[in-house]
């Protein structure tokens, strides 16, 4: 799914995956020609502007056999495909690389099936506009007009067909059985709608919070309201009128087509990665080779053709959602992903081991697919799909930079206004795994210079970006297309986006409860002295025997003193189960399931219990110490002890760690 990156690790992923050792990849990728059917005639070439390439095959092939080989071969990649279609017919369809490592199977464009991830969505939200054109469902509908359970209100609002299309309908993130390389670790897509609905953390249409539980809830409606099931819906809807014979939405695949798909890694070098079975199937299941997605480009190139009236391709290609200043927004489904002054609409899509991109160049009648089936030498494959896009863009359709600029004390002052603790849209936000926010919060500070420093935009480099304010609270990075923009109220900066996410996520500033500005040097030193203390227990007991001293204390005091010290070591090593429980959980696909509920269980009791029966104990030693005569360090430890167990208690509330439940 897209932008699993951006839950955990430090970014809000969907699933943080361990990474294997790192080493040079040996391979040297072969590179297959493209398909072109005997006598087929070429379209012209396009005039060229000024400064750009003429979009043909020979141009566009000589360019991809100067990049992609050696991109794959230094990011530890293992094969990849790329298909640009251009005025109704495929330009050129390429495969680079292995499909399969260990056999040495090449990438075929045509018969070689890559896992799109959540480019899968733009089948699901095509289906939904056949219905829409169809009468049969209302975009401005209750979303449980269509369905057999209850979707409920928020404020009294419902949901609709259109927040589920933008991703606004507010639900906080589904992580639960959202993937699995196990069979019979998957549950039914439809069973997962039903099991546990996402709480609605936002106002429906007012903040985008990418959302596969909204996707797959659109799948059922299809489902639902056509009276087939979903899989057989996009067969015999989408991918038959469309000739797309090698695709499928089903897991695992149909036995004809199961020899053909690539086999996924995390890195070429390492080992395999077996096939991926989604939960939410609508939102990210399909298969398919590249040059089927060609089929699907030109349809929507062509106003929908085959698949939907010009009109309603047009309604979904141009109805956008509400967004952050002038950078990109939701449409119906598909997203912009603007570049150079042109129109470009796509998605991308993420598994664990496959990563694709497809974008539309809609006044240009072009589209380009990539996918990748690995991650990569340090997820690699991230910065290489957009260098592909962004290269593409610039070599064939290029525009003047822009040298707008705001007057450096307006900048400063604006830059100024960014610095704070904000958080994103995405993530899950009613459970115990809203405690990844505690890592993953994003400080805006300046730099020496003033300039602006926002760690999750980093360059090709792993180094900030060099953002330049180009128009008030609008910045461009000096080194790519990456712009920033932030939304302003009564004079401070309530919010902003990059481009890159901007039709799907936004950061709002963190809660003051909740800022790990001031709450994580906090927790950091409330860990260190609970820690100390467990430490120092037995080492001081042990000193004591070895030289034959006492403790002076009465007998309840003395126990006073036992209890917060067992206190002390419960508390922590709550905190270290929580850190323990959530590695495993993203280092195991197979532990985001029920079958890892008892471990969740067990550990929401013990924390309970130490948290609450730790504060007890350091209370009671608070009130023997200062009661008693012992001397100023013991009474300044039993207030840090103290201050230490509130604020870890403090962040259990904050972040969810303290309530009951396996529903995430």
């Amino acid at each position: 799914m897209r932008a699993f990156k951006f839950l955990v690790a430090g970014a809000i992923a969907l699933i943080g995956i361990g990474t294997a050792a790192q080493r040079t990849s040996p391979l040297e990728p072969p590179v297959t020609e493209e398909r072109v059917e005997e006598g087929a005639p070429r379209p012209p070439a396009p005039a060229a502007p000024g400064g750009a390439r003429q979009l043909t095959a020979e141009d566009v092939n000589a360019w991809l056999d100067g990049f992609l080989p050696y991109a794959l071969g230094t990011g530890d990649i293992a094969g990849g495909v790329v298909v640009v279609v251009r005025d109704g017919q495929i330009l050129t369809q390429r495969g680079f690389g292995f499909a399969n490592v260990e056999r040495r199977t090449p990438v075929d464009p045509a018969r070689t099936l890559f896992r799109p991830g959540s480019i899968s969505k733009l089948f699901t939200w095509t289906a939904v506009m056949q219905l829409v054109e169809q009468g049969r469902v209302d975009l401005d509908a209750d979303v449980n007009r269509y369905i057999d359970f209850e979707i409920p209100p928020r404020d009294g609002q419902p949901i609709t067909v259109r927040h589920l299309m933008t991703h606004t309908p507010g639900f906080e993130e589904q992580v639960k059985d959202i993937i699995s390389t196990s069979p019979d670790g998957v549950t039914d897509y439809v069973e997962l709608l039903k099991r546990w609905t996402p709480e609605r953390v936002f106002p429906a249409g007012e903040t985008p919070a990418y959302s596969n539980y909204a996707t797959s809830l659109a799948g059922y409606i299809v489902e639902r309201v056509s009276g087939e099931p979903f899989d057989a819906y996009v067969e015999r809807h989408i991918f038959q009128p469309l000739g797309m014979a090698n695709s499928s939405f089903r897991q695992p695949l149909p036995d004809r087509l199961q020899p053909m798909a690539a086999t996924g890694y995390s890195q070429a070098s390492g080992e395999p990665v077996p096939f991926e079975h989604v939960g939410p199937r609508p939102a990210g299941s399909l298969s398919a080779t590249g040059e089927d997605m060609a089929r699907f480009m030109v349809a929507h190139l062509n106003n929908g053709a085959g698949l939907l009236r010009p009109e309603t391709a047009r309604l979904m290609h141009t109805t956008a959602a509400p967004g952050v200043g002038p950078l990109n927004r939701m449409m119906l489904g598909f997203y912009e992903t603007s570049i150079n002054g042109r129109r470009v609409i796509g998605h991308g899509g993420d598994t664990i081991a496959f990563h694709s991109y497809l974008h539309l160049f809609m006044d240009d009648n072009v589209g380009l697919f990539v996918s990748f089936n690995s991650s990569g030498r340090e997820g690699a494959v991230s910065n290489l799909r957009n260098a592909l896009f962004e290269q593409f863009a610039d070599r064939y359709f290029p525009a003047p930079a822009d040298t707008r600029r705001v007057d450096p004390e307006t900048a400063a002052e604006h830059a100024r206004m960014m610095t704070g603790t904000w958080v994103m849209s995405r993530g899950s936000k009613s459970n115990f795994l809203n405690i990844v926010e505690l890592l993953s919060q994003v400080k805006v500070s300046l730099g020496a210079d003033g300039e602006l420093i926002v760690p999750l935009a980093t360059g090709l480099d792993g180094q900030p970006r060099d953002w330049v304010e180009v128009q008030p609270f609008v910045w461009h990075d000096l080194n790519s297309h990456e712009r920033l923009a932030a939304v302003v109220e009564d004079g401070r900066i309530v919010r902003w986006s990059l481009d890159g996410f901007a039709p799907f996520i936004v950061l709002d500033r963190t809660p003051w409860h909740r800022d790990t500005a001031w709450l994580m040097p906090a927790l950091i030193a409330s860990l260190a002295i609970l820690f100390l203390t467990a430490l120092l227990w037995p080492i001081r007991a042990v000193v004591r025997r070895r030289f034959g001293a006492k403790l002076a204390l009465e007998k309840r005091e003395l126990q006073a003193y036992r209890a917060s010290r067992i206190g002390a070591l419960a508390m922590l090593l709550a905190v270290i189960g929580w850190v323990a429980a959530i590695s495993m959980m993203m280092g195991d696909l197979v532990n985001l399931s029920a079958a890892f509920d008892g471990v969740i269980i067990v550990l929401q009791l013990f924390t309970w219990i130490a948290f609450f029966g730790g504060l007890a104990a350091i209370l009671w030693n608070l009130w023997s110490v200062w009661r008693s005569k012992p001397g100023w360090k013991a009474k300044a430890w039993s207030v840090a002890l103290l201050f230490a167990a509130v604020i870890v208690i403090w962040v259990g509330f904050a972040f969810n760690m303290l309530d009951f439940g396996t529903n995430y």
